[in-house]
């Protein structure tokens, strides 16, 4: 198996079918409660031995029953357990709610409100769960143990499977990424791209891999295999850019890592969902999905098979899930038909006729969060001037809103989709097969994949974790130097006009965007005054509009003008400092930006994607050098954008720097 030190095994697992019992008994006890000793109050699945073997009685029985068995096929032990269950626990299984913090939002958490997670797992039989909350690693780990002794009292037995967003970069966006925590932090998607090095990518998804299973999580919503072809688009960075050849190698690189190799997931692996299917970065005048006002991708058929590249990759990775875009595809026909003006995860012809017909793919579809709650007036409408959104507007039922939930929930299980994330209440797939809006053998074929997946991922042989092994390697030292390596290396140099060079110990440097406590534990003199310094230095952030405050994403999302403003008052201190120093300027490009007024001033101009102080200053003063390339074109201007086509890429017209530039100069 692929990227299998010793390093990244997984502490507390006894991975062999046929060694004594003994030899394996104090890593399986050890597992079950993650502290490195046994529950002996615990007896909710007791071990049985069969010769020299063990096994989790699960259900309680006293026997062994196929599904316990682990010398079986994934496939074999999902099918026995699905004739044991009810209808009800079926739906349970089919639905992902977002786990509750126990603080108030704002605070630091400790764990999950175990109150809440009672009442999912008793009375509504769920077992899958969205972490969205930052925590330490130990408490990440040890409410990871908790969720599962909660699942293990259930009458079958079925382990909890916990999902996360991405948690090793930099930008935090509800619903997209969550905060780094002790995990080491990389550079943002983009950056890794504009490094360009699959067997860079391989290996942090590979560590990606170590850290989520030693903290309790077995899915990764990651990544995202869009194509970023409309650059005012504000989900750019979570992508691996533009160029459909670059993207295909990263997310091929990036599913190998994660889930443990290139035939699937492993069982020390982590689950990959690949995402959104497909055309989401198509995105119509830039405006995002997750909000009704920018429900509409501009994909073409003509573009399709260009932003199917990257999913045929991840394909033959063998990708564990697929997860659809939320948008209508307004513009796209398929085979000389427009589809149903439906989200993507209620769209019959994108998931049931190109992703399982076409492609074959017979994985678990994930829906993105929210496409089954209901859109209220907040949600289409807005809220008024000065009041802050609230997550009761949070809604993707685009093109269904007027249905019931049973009616949503039965057609987005009718056009492909197995499980439906961020959704807590099951209780609409029980009353769709009752009213014959779904039939049984369309939710047994959904349970049936999903089953399969838990399985082999190995949650019901070994579901919990150690807790003081996942705070002795996830964060290690090695890693944060990777992963700060890494960042400074995906720098992209654009222009050195006049060489300028940094000594520490000599140089002082006046400061903006950048801490001065970091320049200083870089060896270098931070001085108050422009005119004191050797040199200017300007952390910047890529220029963005708040067109839509009124809405929960839409207050967040960076949108509209990728332009300066022309009374920037950024740029009018970067005009100040050139005139007297010679400037460095960085700028942080979440999105693509339009460089014309710093290149014109004669700067040093730099490209980061997620980039620690530190990082930008090992590479200014010498120490590692930057070897990023564009993974998006820059344009020139905003004429260019807006005459663009939102769905190839790199087709502006005349840009600033093109994709792949790399300032081919000095340094």
């Amino acid at each position: 198996m692929a990227f299998r030190s010793r390093r990244y095994r997984l502490t507390g697992i006894c991975l062999s079918l046929v060694i004594p019992w003994t030899a394996c008994a104090g890593a399986n006890s050890a597992a079950e409660t993650g502290s490195g000793q046994q529950d002996q109050n615990d007896r909710s699945a007791p071990v049985l031995h069969r010769k020299v073997r063990a096994y989790r009685d699960l259900n309680h029985n006293g026997k062994l029953d196929p599904y316990e068995d682990a010398r079986l096929p994934a496939r074999v032990r999902a099918i026995d357990l699905l004739k044991r269950m009810t209808l009800a626990e079926k739906a349970g299984i089919m639905v992902i709610p977002v786990l509750t913090a126990n603080a108030p939002f704002g605070q630091t958490a400790t764990g999950y409100d175990m109150t809440v997670v009672r009442d999912l797992v008793e009375t509504k039989h769920v077992s899958a769960f969205s972490a969205m909350t930052a925590m330490s690693v130990r408490n990440l780990a040890r409410s990871a143990n908790t969720l599962q002794q909660e699942t293990k009292r259930t009458r079958l037995g079925i382990p909890a499977l916990i999902v996360t967003d991405p948690r090793h970069g930099f930008q935090k966006t509800f619903g997209a990424s969550v905060d780094t925590g002790g995990f080491s932090q990389w550079p943002d998607f983009t950056g890794l791209a504009a490094i360009g090095d699959p067997s860079l990518v391989r290996r942090y998804g590979d560590i990606v891999r170590h850290d989520y299973r030693a903290v309790g999580f077995s899915v990764a919503l990651s990544p995202q295999a869009d194509l970023a072809t409309e650059p005012r688009w504000p989900r750019i960075n979570g992508t691996f850019g533009e160029d459909p050849a670059t993207v295909s190698a990263m997310v091929s690189a990036y599913i190998e890592g994660v889930q443990g190799g290139a035939s699937g997931v492993s069982p020390t692996g982590v689950a990959s969902v690949v995402k959104h299917w497909v055309g989401y970065g198509a995105a119509a005048n830039g405006l995002d999905s997750h909000n009704r006002y920018g429900r509409y991708s501009s994909l073409k058929a003509a573009q399709l098979p260009l932003h199917l590249r990257p999913f045929e990759a991840a394909f033959r990775a063998h990708v564990s899930a697929v997860m659809p875009a939320y948008s209508i595809f307004s513009d796209l026909r398929l085979q000389n038909r427009p589809p149903e003006q439906v989200g993507g995860g209620y769209n019959g012809a994108l998931v049931n006729g190109l992703l399982r017909g076409t492609f074959g793919f017979n994985g678990v579809v994930l829906s993105d969060w929210a496409i089954t709650a209901d859109c209220n007036a907040f949600c289409r409408n807005g809220y008024p001037a000065g009041q802050r959104p609230g997550i009761e507007s949070i809604s993707a039922a685009w093109g269904v809103e007027t249905l019931s939930r049973p009616e949503r929930f039965a057609k987005t299980i009718l056009a492909g989709v197995d499980q439906i994330g961020g959704e807590p209440d099951p209780t609409p797939i029980v009353e769709a097969v009752k009213r014959g809006l779904v039939k049984i053998d369309r939710i047994d074929q959904a349970v049936t994949r999903i089953l399969v997946q838990r399985f082999e991922l190995g949650l019901f042989d070994h579901p919990f974790v150690d807790v003081e092994a996942a705070q002795r390697t996830v964060g290690a030292d090695a890693d944060v130097a990777t992963g700060r390596s890494a960042q400074a290396r995906s720098i992209v140099m654009l222009q050195d006009p006049n060489g300028v060079r940094l000594v520490p110990g000599r140089t002082r440097l006046f400061v903006h965007g950048l801490a001065a406590h970091a320049a200083q534990t870089a060896g270098f003199v931070v001085v108050e005054r422009i005119e004191d310094a050797d040199v200017a230095v300007f952390r910047l952030q890529a220029p963005y509009q708040m067109l839509h405050p009124g809405y929960f994403f839409g207050s967040m999302q960076r949108e509209g003008s990728l332009a300066f403003p022309k009374d920037s008052p950024e740029l009018a201190a970067v005009r100040n400092a050139v005139a007297k120093k010679p400037t460095i300027v960085d700028v942080y490009l979440d999105r693509p930006a339009i460089l014309t007024p710093l290149r014109d001033a004669g700067v040093t101009l730099m490209a980061s994607f997620g980039t620690s102080d530190a990082a930008l200053l090992d590479v200014m003063s010498g120490r590692v050098q930057p070897e990023g390339r564009l993974p998006f074109e820059l344009p020139s201007s905003m004429t260019a954008v807006e005459a663009q086509d939102s769905g190839v890429p790199a087709d502006s017209k005349a840009p600033l720097y093109p994709l792949h530039y790399k300032f081919e100069g000095s340094r």
